[in-house]
């Protein structure tokens, strides 16, 4: 719901600042009709990640399709760089050597006004989402957007963000033109929404590589997890933990585990088993594979 609201919202702004930029001939109107057009086609692609990334696990796939919302995403963040950052600096470092002047700066206005409520719901929309869920993981808004498996809350979070960014810069450079009469800050305008674009993409990017490669959680989730699993009456104790993501809010959790009692082999081996499919019944966990642990294996402790 999060992306269609996005999606919605950048076409009818960027139609809205398409026709402006033709109006008023502004650098700065042409970098954010091509920032919200980049932003529109990213969308598509992120609602492609969550379509691709949420079909279930299968024999060839058994730690599901979760990476390829990572890998949808990561095309999307190269999108807003080149079809947003490269194409806003190149056009605002032409328009540095014309000298020509913005026509109907108040057409300008009008559009960039309405593009700030526009974007502004979507961004309302997605802050929301974000401080809610950050507040049940006890973590601050800002740390939870930055390391969230989540990608394309992540990507609407920021694009949306550096869209109200742009378009305050966008309406600073007309004005600073029409204030002073050179045409070289509406193209200064084009340059740094081009750069703001930049900043965003290669954090996305950086992002998405991240858990493309493989990620594991936190300190803090890692002893969330460890913790939950020694308080089933099951295991014993625990000598062993990996978490890492296998998709956006999906895990893919091994640990080595010391069962409460002395059963044999068989019995042993079974209840493992019951321990595995229990645990993976939880929404988040993708897959478990627990092993026996030795009695001269130190545990693992959870202090805070």
């Amino acid at each position: 719901m999060t992306v269609l609201i996005a999606f919605l919202a950048n076409v009818l702004v960027a139609v809205a600042k398409t026709v402006a930029a033709v109006f008023t001939s502004s650098a700065s109107m042409v970098a954010e009709a091509a920032h919200s057009w980049a932003d529109a086609g990213n969308e598509v692609f992120l609602l492609i990640a969550d379509r691709r990334g949420a079909r279930p696990k299968d024999e060839r796939h058994p730690l599901g399709f979760g990476r390829r919302s990572f890998v949808w995403a990561l095309i999307a963040a190269f999108g807003i760089f080149t079809a947003g950052a490269i194409v806003s600096i190149m056009h605002g470092v032409q328009e540095l050597r014309e000298d020509e002047a913005v026509e109907s700066p108040l057409v300008a206005y009008i559009v960039l006004a309405i593009s700030f409520v526009l974007e502004g719901i979507s961004f309302v929309q997605a802050f929301r989402r974000s401080r809610r869920l950050a507040r049940e993981r006890l973590s601050s808004t800002w740390d939870f957007v930055l390391r969230t498996s989540d990608t394309t809350l992540r990507a609407v979070f920021f694009e949306d963000g550096a869209a109200l960014i742009g378009l305050l810069i966008a309406g600073s450079s007309i004005a600073l033109h029409q204030l002073t009469g050179v045409a070289a800050w509406d193209a200064v305008g084009s340059i740094l929404v081009g750069v703001l674009l930049a900043v965003v993409a290669i954090v996305l990017i950086a992002r998405n590589m991240a858990f493309l490669v493989g990620t594991t959680i936190s300190a803090k989730e890692r002893r969330q997890i460890g913790e939950a699993l020694l308080r089933m009456p099951q295991i014993e104790r625990l000598t062993y933990l990996h978490v890492e993501y296998v998709g956006p809010n999906r895990l893919f959790v091994v640990a080595e585990v010391d069962l409460a009692g002395d059963e044999s082999e068989h019995r042993v081996a079974w209840r493992l088993r019951e321990v595995e499919r229990t645990i993976e019944k939880h929404e988040a966990v993708e897959k478990v594979v627990l092993s026996l642990s030795v009695r001269d294996e130190a545990s693992l402790a959870f202090d805070a």
